[in-house]
């Protein structure tokens, strides 16, 4: 649905049912700030027992529990339907609430579906279905994300590239905050510190990164690790890590990631898949180098030899070249960060992300 004035206040719906936490609710929490204050109105179909109902309490935006079991509860896509009425835009965040768009179709509101997974999503025809007739358009985080939908047979005209967005000043720590956290983890000022974030699955690559980090350990002995983050990986990528004499910490689920950032000396991402990668915008943010995996968007977010460095997925090796590359030069460290810290001021702000998909909402051509 085009409204008929561009800058008309919209009545959006969001759905996202996921119970977790991670850069898809970032993205959205972030999203529905931005709504707000340019006056639009937001309402977020959420679990209950999510964080992201918890997180985007704020005036503007009302929060309605809806709670989907899978891609084929159709009691939920029922709840769902009596919501969109009254709203001018329906836009859907995960996989799961995307196949409830069909139950949503007739309601007299826009649907969009965003895309944030790099790898060409299974399900042949009924995915085609779902992306070229189930909803109106389709924002893919990047060029990577864009390319597997082309290859799965989504319609490249229906497809906006809306790259995800952070607010770089949300990144600034306390001035301690280096000092602390190196404390807390015991980590000496002569030694280089690598955060990876991110969830602790297999997508994400840390079972390279211990691999990089055994080969490094003869050479570079200063090199300390830090995962931030949980999932299902934790006790295999644990005892793997045991044989690294305590050079590698396990966190867990961090909140306060711009202490972090601001702890390390380098943000390791060896992400074997990757949609964009907003862990990557916020180390930047930070004005830390990142060491990436050349997948997805996030061969995008992370200029090779300008604000990081790009080494093959999967290829411990390479990495381990890289990191003890920047664990020996300082001023490559900084030259690196603060170019980063300029790239995401550039092209990866939430501002220019929440323009962008009010652009889509609106049916006008992306800023």
């Amino acid at each position: 649905m085009a409204r008929e004035a561009e800058g008309a206040r919209l009545r959006i719906l969001h759905v996202d049912p996921e119970r977790g936490w991670g850069g898809g609710e970032t993205q959205v929490a972030a999203l529905l700030a931005e709504l707000a204050a340019r006056g639009h109105t937001s309402t977020l179909a959420a679990d209950p027992a999510g964080p992201l109902a918890a997180a985007a309490a704020r005036p503007g935006t009302t929060v309605v529990p809806l709670a989907i079991r899978n891609h084929f509860d159709v009691r939920a896509g029922l709840a769902l339907r009596r919501l969109v009425a009254g709203h001018d835009v329906v836009h859907f965040h995960t996989a799961r609430a995307h196949a409830l768009a069909p139950l949503c179709r007739g309601r007299g509101a826009r649907l969009v579906v965003t895309r944030r997974m790099d790898y060409v999503p299974a399900g042949g025809p009924y995915v085609r279905y779902l992306y070229n007739h189930a909803v109106d358009a389709v924002i893919a985080i990047s060029e990577g994300v864009r390319d597997a939908l082309l290859r799965v047979g989504v319609r490249r005209e229906r497809i906006r590239v809306v790259p995800s967005g952070i607010d770089p000043a949300a990144l600034a720590a306390p001035p301690d905050a280096r000092a602390r956290l190196r404390r807390e983890w015991d980590i000496g000022d002569d030694e280089v510190l690598i955060i990876v974030p991110g969830a602790l699955e297999r997508r994400k690559g840390h079972a390279v990164l211990l691999a990089a980090a055994t080969g490094l350990a003869a050479i570079r002995p200063r090199l300390r690790y830090v995962f931030c983050g949980d999932g299902r990986e934790g006790d295999a990528l644990r005892r793997v890590a045991a044989a690294l004499d305590g050079v590698v910490r396990f966190a867990g689920f961090r909140t306060d990631m711009a202490a972090c950032f601001a702890a390390a000396d380098v943000v390791a991402m060896p992400s074997l898949q990757e949609g964009l990668g907003v862990a990557a915008l916020e180390a930047m943010a930070a004005g830390r180098p990142v060491v990436g995996s050349r997948v997805g968007g996030l061969a995008e977010a992370v200029a090779h030899g300008e604000t990081g460095l790009l080494v093959p997925p999967a290829d411990p090796v390479a990495l381990a070249s890289a990191l003890g590359q920047l664990a020996r030069d300082a001023d490559l460290r900084a030259r690196l960060g603060a170019a980063g810290r300029a790239r995401v001021h550039a092209r990866y702000t939430s501002t220019r992300m929440a323009e962008g998909t009010l652009a889509c909402y609106e049916e006008r051509p992306c800023p």
